[in-house]
């Protein structure tokens, strides 16, 4: 074996022909003044080389899968911990997973959950980011506890209280009939504290700097089925499957208006998205990891060749690529 340097240099002195300095590895040395041997050069490769196969691993990840998200941070917040997470398993020193740009790493997720809400958070990773629209559009199931009798102005636990009504006259039946007005098409208004977008910035941040804001009109959603769980006024359970664009919060608002009182949410829980359920696929932060991910990946569809030659034509009459908008609001929350 060639000796790289003196063994009675210290290792601030280049040892590797690249001129890398030795302060780059030197978590990898029990001394700061250790001379490299033969063996802890061969453990640096080895390192190095399983670092490497890592990401490696990693890049060629393209599907979903299903991660839970629990209640307190933002989905984005929860996005950047996975993603931090991932590439710190592959090798990727201090990873500013903020920075896309400047990360070897796309990933996104497939419909936001609010801050308070817990439940399915549906992952796209590589070419699976594509396959995120499909998500936001699907069908989605959520189980919700509400109070009735006082309003907030986010509509959900987190806001301050702006009315206070009775609600002794509401019995279960009275409840579980009003129900059937909210199943199937119906007009919904989206809360005003939602991640929907007024010149480009979500209407919750306008809201927090104090700017005034105008309600979206309201739009068609579809509600597939709608069930009442338990009714123990003035907490209520209802489990919900709807699809893409809906509010669970402007449903219970709008159901206690319906009944003459008011309500807003104080759990919530996404509890199937797409083919992900709670129980079977959502993995937890502890499962955060290549081995995880990697069997529990739904795989991109191999495109045929007639797709692909549609693909390429398309983008051939396409003088500029179009910018995405990424999150556009669907916040099923």
């Amino acid at each position: 074996v060639i000796a790289l340097f003196n063994p009675s240099v210290c290792l601030s002195e280049p040892i590797f022909d690249s001129n890398k300095r030795a302060a780059d590895i030197e978590s990898t040395t029990t001394s700061t003044y250790m001379p490299v041997t033969s063996s802890s050069r061969a453990a640096i490769a080895i390192s190095m080389a399983i670092q490497n196969g890592s990401l490696s691993k990693l890049q060629s990840f393209n599907g979903i899968f299903a991660i839970y998200k629990k209640q307190g941070p933002t989905s984005a917040d929860v996005l950047n911990t996975l993603k931090k997470a991932l590439l710190k398993e592959a090798g990727v020193a201090n990873p500013n997973p903020r920075k896309r740009n400047k990360q070897p790493l796309k990933i996104g997720h497939g419909g936001t959950l609010d801050s308070n809400a817990s439940g399915v958070l549906v992952v796209g990773i590589g070419e699976g980011t594509k396959m995120l629209t499909t998500m936001l559009a699907g069908s989605k199931k959520y189980r919700a506890v509400g109070e009735l009798g006082k309003a907030t102005d986010t509509l959900d636990v987190t806001g301050n209280v702006v009315e206070e009504k009775s609600y002794d006259h509401i019995t279960k039946e009275a409840f579980e009939e009003k129900l059937k007005q909210f199943t199937g098409e119906i007009m919904q208004v989206p809360p005003l504290y939602s991640a929907l977008k007024k010149d480009g910035k979500r209407m919750s941040v306008l809201l927090k700097q104090g700017q005034e804001v105008e309600a979206k009109p309201a739009r068609p959603v579809t509600v597939y089925s709608l069930s009442l769980q338990d009714f123990s006024p003035p907490y209520f359970t209802i489990d919900v499957e709807c699809g893409g664009g809906f509010y669970v919060r402007s449903l219970v608002d709008d159901l206690a208006k319906a009944l003459s009182s008011c309500a807003h949410i104080k759990e919530l829980t996404r509890t199937k998205q797409g083919q992900f359920t709670l129980e079977e696929h959502a993995l937890k932060e502890d499962r955060w990891t290549l081995t995880d991910i990697s069997q529990a990946l739904q795989p991109c569809p191999n495109p045929s060749g007639q797709q692909k030659n549609a693909k390429k034509a398309k983008s051939k009459h396409k003088p500029t690529p179009s910018k995405s908008k990424g999150d556009d609001g669907d916040t099923n929350d």
